[in-house]
């Protein structure tokens, strides 16, 4: 694709997802129950798909395997121009979105934050400082909540590619990236949403916590896991299938 579509498209996908995880957080805040917030989440992977949109976590599994598979014109610098502009594209959207919701949690920066953009803050500094507390270990554990996220929303995106009908394509995505979301795992994408929103609400973390303590270990916890235990196993089994046995 040319720059400006990755872009628009990349741009777009993140300002859904981020929707979606205000949707989610609200819905968790509002019923008091979590699990609700992680079952309706999917909606927005479920639109940014169907409107054919780009999330970082889904390149990462995809253009290396056309790498892999010597697609013509495809080269390692183009993969990773490939990333680095969803990257942008998918912050970019995500950013937006996070400014308007604090307009609406905020009344317009008039007020502080209600319930909602309370929560925000908090899992802002949870999930940085937090892991912090914890030195390696906690690097260590945001590493691999993000392989085992990327590892169902890349399942998800691949169901929803061999499904030919728009109920299937939901359906496929929604079981993986519902659990991703219930079980507290680590996307990148929605991260770009969420800590933004939680400094812009007066979360008391810095942007160097965020991206050291959170979007870094996330990020390359998203590449490996989605690559090495969706898009490898998958293409080796089926697109380099062994011969079958005889006997």
């Amino acid at each position: 694709m040319s720059t400006r579509d990755t872009l628009i498209r990349a741009y777009m996908a993140g300002a859904i997802l981020a929707l979606a995880a205000a949707f989610a957080v609200t819905v968790a805040v509002q019923t008091g129950y979590p699990i609700i917030g992680a079952i309706l989440f999917p909606v927005g992977f479920s639109i940014l798909y169907l409107m054919g949109f780009d999330l970082l976590t889904g390149v990462f599994v995809l253009t290396p395997l056309a790498l892999l598979d010597k697609r013509p014109g495809v080269t390692v610098n183009g993969v990773l121009r490939n990333w680095g502009l969803v990257f942008l594209g998918n912050f970019a959207g995500a950013l937006t979105v996070a400014f308007l919701m604090s307009i609406v949690f905020t009344y317009g920066f008039s007020t502080p934050p209600d319930t909602v953009g309370q929560k925000l803050a908090g899992i802002g500094e949870a999930r940085t400082l937090g892991y912090e507390a914890h030195g390696a270990n906690g690097w260590l554990t945001i590493f691999v909540r993000g392989m085992l996220c990327n590892w169902m929303v890349s399942l998800g995106v691949v169901g929803a590619m061999i499904s030919t009908s728009v109920s299937g394509k939901v359906i496929a995505m929604w079981m993986p990236i519902m659990l991703f979301f219930a079980m507290g795992f680590e996307h990148s994408v929605v991260n770009m949403f969420l800590f933004p929103a939680a400094l812009i609400m007066g979360g008391d973390f810095t942007v160097t916590d965020y991206l050291l303590w959170n979007e870094l270990p996330t990020a390359l916890g998203n590449l490996i896991g989605g690559l090495a235990l969706t898009g490898l196993t998958l293409y080796s089994t089926h697109i380099r299938t062994l011969p079958k046995r005889t006997f």
